[in-house]
């Protein structure tokens, strides 16, 4: 496992921090554990937690920690010795990452401090004395939603997965809508409300398909931030199982939660997202379109060309010198021949985590066995597409290519 947000006790005897399988810098959940200050066996206090905890601050010999609880943050209290936890605040709403977590804690532990949104409701700062947390800003109160969400749970293999559908606010009636399925990066993360605006601003590409009439579904299966560390570790040595598998039946529970057409599916994603459209379209003939960004065809020849490698070890087990079958048995590459969904494929030129030639493989893939397919490298773009001309134009061929194949 790895660790974040170290925090020496008060008492200068014991270090608390936040510990699981993360994948990226500022992308944290997992238990927490205590380790005593001049070493020692961690202890994990929050054994079986049904969350993942993502800010964390002593007051005394509790610590207080912000959780992701499926669709809910919370701020909870925990007894170390009693590995006992208690909720003092929680919300159907994502709170913006610092440096120091998700919801920031002053020095005494009595108050907090966080930015809070949702998919109808605009950024703003809420702050407070525990367990009141209350909005002290409105410049964004006059920001109109846009869209419709709900969280979508579903359980599958006796695993509890939850996920987000964001549509349009009036769906047109008696009409059954495509849906685009978005999965997200890491793997070690969690799909959250970020507030749909119109314009430029907050969320634009599923402001645009919503826009359109298309349903946007944002699963968390298992790998994913939000149900616990056991949760959280699931994917390890299986990328492309189950967390596949969860995604299937979440497309299923959105299926029956709105007026889906559940022939006009499409699937895209970016980094690990992009991974897994690539591995859905080898795997699944249930999407006719699709739009890969930044993926990973090929983890043998990924592990010796990004710069990032390290990061793959404890989900693999082993480095690919050691175990090369188990990177081989998670490559979409192996199953080209069974892509037949239409799919784009966009990357940055210098892009070090997920490097171009990935999807380069992939793309000339899709064309030696004659399926439809697109590829666009971004000059001087990074693993993130940072200009906004370069965003631009990203954004209009993804939703020209889903109009093309869904409508």
């Amino acid at each position: 496992l790895q660790i974040s947000l170290p925090h020496v006790s008060p008492d200068g005897r014991s270090v608390a921090f936040v510990g699981g399988l993360m994948s990226d810098f500022g992308s944290v959940g997992g238990d927490v554990f205590t380790v005593p200050f001049t070493g020692g066996e961690p202890l994990d206090v929050t054994p079986g937690y049904a969350g993942s905890f993502n800010g964390l601050a002593w007051k005394g010999a509790t610590l207080l920690a912000s959780s992701l609880q499926g669709s809910e943050m919370a701020v909870v209290a925990i007894d170390p010795a009693a590995k006992a936890v208690r909720t003092l605040w929680s919300g159907a709403v994502t709170a913006n990452g610092s440096n120091d977590g998700r919801i920031v804690f002053s020095s005494d532990g009595n108050s907090a401090v966080s930015v809070h949104e949702t998919f109808e409701s605009a950024p703003r700062i809420v702050a407070g004395r525990l367990p009141q947390l209350a909005p002290i800003t409105r410049e964004n109160a006059d920001f109109a939603p846009q869209v419709a969400s709900r969280s979508v749970s579903w359980t599958n293999e006796g695993m509890r997965s939850q996920g987000w559908l964001i549509g349009p606010r009036t769906p047109r009636a008696g009409l059954k809508h495509p849906m685009v399925v978005l999965v997200h990066g890491g793997p070690s993360s969690a799909a959250t409300p970020r507030f749909v605006a119109a314009g430029e601003f907050g969320n634009p590409l599923v402001r645009e398909l919503t826009a359109r009439g298309f349903y946007v579904f944002q699963p968390n299966p298992r790998g994913s931030f939000g149900q616990g560390l056991a949760f959280g570790s699931a994917n390890r040595r299986d990328f492309g199982g189950g967390d596949w598998r969860d995604i299937l039946a979440g497309v299923d529970a959105a299926i029956q939660a709105a007026p889906i057409d559940g022939e006009r599916l499409g699937l895209m994603g970016h980094s690990y997202g992009g991974f897994m459209t690539m591995w859905g379209v080898t795997h699944s003939q249930r999407f006719k379109a699709a739009v890969a960004g930044a993926g990973i065809a090929n983890w043998i020849s990924y592990y010796g060309q990004n710069g990032i490698d390290q990061w793959m070890v404890p989900f693999f087990g082993a480095a690919m010198y050691e175990d090369p079958a188990i990177y081989r048995a998670a490559s979409p590459i192996e199953s080209i021949r069974n892509a037949k969904t239409p799919t784009l494929m966009y990357v940055g030129e210098r892009d070090v985590e997920t490097p171009a030639v990935q999807s380069m493989e992939f793309w000339h893939g899709l064309r030696a066995i004659g399926t439809p397919t697109a590829l666009v490298i971004y000059d001087g773009e990074g693993h993130a597409i940072r200009k906004p001309e370069h965003q631009l134009d990203q954004r209009k061929r993804t939703v020209e290519w889903f109009e093309k194949y869904l409508r």
